[in-house]
């Protein structure tokens, strides 16, 4: 499959398309090649016709306990709270006489959770967003965001410095102010506030991006996904084969445990997607590992590595720096 981000003669919206389908295939190709399974791939449409996607799952495989990849092409009404939430940060959405407003979203989400604890889990998502005149039927505002960061049990330095400059680079690629604005919209987005604590190690995280043009922009985002590819897949290879222990693992399902937490209390994606009419929560809910364990006022022991991860958790840190 190819695409050719800079033709414009092809709609954004058509563009993203066909981004967030080809890299499905390729990331899911780089995983199987890792894990030697399968992704089962389940296509869908939604029950009101508005759209549909494809989701890619890999379970229970030979290293990865689960990885899931889903693109959604959607259609859909905004209802009038939530268009006025939106006027914030776009001004000119226009909406009908009943005060709701037509939408059109093309992403792409991912998640992977390794069964080795000292691979980390990674999370990456991308999405273009458009809303629609009610007059003239064609896009009146639209914007990007998404976003990508790294999630370990046991911290590697040398890996959460590769994860950061591999999406330094994709940012400096159209303006050098962008890479130190969105890692701290990172940290400050995936934090655990009943925990006090960090969900990951950060990596990017932007949202409501409109002030390039957007072919600039479709040609960021695909760098983002390239250096995903370029930081976590190696990542990945290079952790899936430690050696490790029973306490180890342990730790991991607790770790898991903050990650539901999150997902579940505090993620705008989540919630926005669970209160979406009609909404396939399978996909949804596809960010959720197989396993996870909560422990009773669980506490690492002092000086030990899991306790050092857990100082990095609640002081982020400037990894480029």
């Amino acid at each position: 499959m190819s695409y050719d981000l800079k033709d414009v003669s092809i709609s954004v919206l058509d563009r993203m398309e066909s981004l967030i389908r080809f890299k499905q295939k390729e990331i899911a190709g780089a995983l199987e090649a890792i894990d030697g399974g399968k992704f089962r791939v389940d296509e869908w449409q939604r029950e009101d016709g508005h759209g549909g996607g494809v989701t890619m799952v890999l379970q229970d495989g030979k290293v990865i306990e689960k990885a899931g990849i889903g693109i959604s092409m959607i259609e859909g009404i905004l209802q009038p709270l939530a268009v006025t939430r939106m006027k914030v940060n776009h001004k000119n959405l226009k909406a009908a006489g009943d005060g709701t407003v037509k939408f059109r979203v093309r992403g792409l989400s991912m998640i992977v959770h390794a069964k080795n604890p000292h691979a980390p889990t990674v999370h990456l998502n991308y999405r273009y967003f458009e809303t629609i005149d009610p007059d003239t039927g064609l896009p009146d505002t639209w914007w990007f965001g998404g976003g990508a960061d790294l999630t370990p049990c046991y911290l590697y330095e040398e890996d959460a410095k590769l994860f950061h400059l591999q999406h330094k680079n994709a940012l400096d690629s159209l303006d050098k102010e962008l890479y130190p604005k969105y890692k701290k919209w990172c940290d400050e987005y995936f934090y655990i506030k009943h925990r006090q604590e960090s969900r990951g190690i950060g990596g990017i995280f932007f949202d409501d991006f409109d002030s390039k043009h957007p072919t600039e922009l479709l040609l960021l985002v695909e760098s983002c996904f390239n250096a995903f590819l370029g930081s976590y897949i190696p990542i990945l290879t290079k952790r899936i084969n430690s050696p490790f222990t029973e306490e180890e693992k342990n730790w991991q399902q607790i770790r898991r445990g903050r990650y539901v937490e999150f997902n579940l209390v505090i993620d705008r994606g989540t919630q926005f997607g669970l209160q979406t009419p009609g909404a396939r929560i399978e996909s949804i809910l596809m960010s959720l590992p197989l396993n996870a364990t909560w422990i009773y006022d669980h506490h690492p022991e002092p000086g030990s590595r899991e306790e050092k991860l857990l100082e990095v958790l609640k002081n982020p840190q400037p990894w480029l720096e």
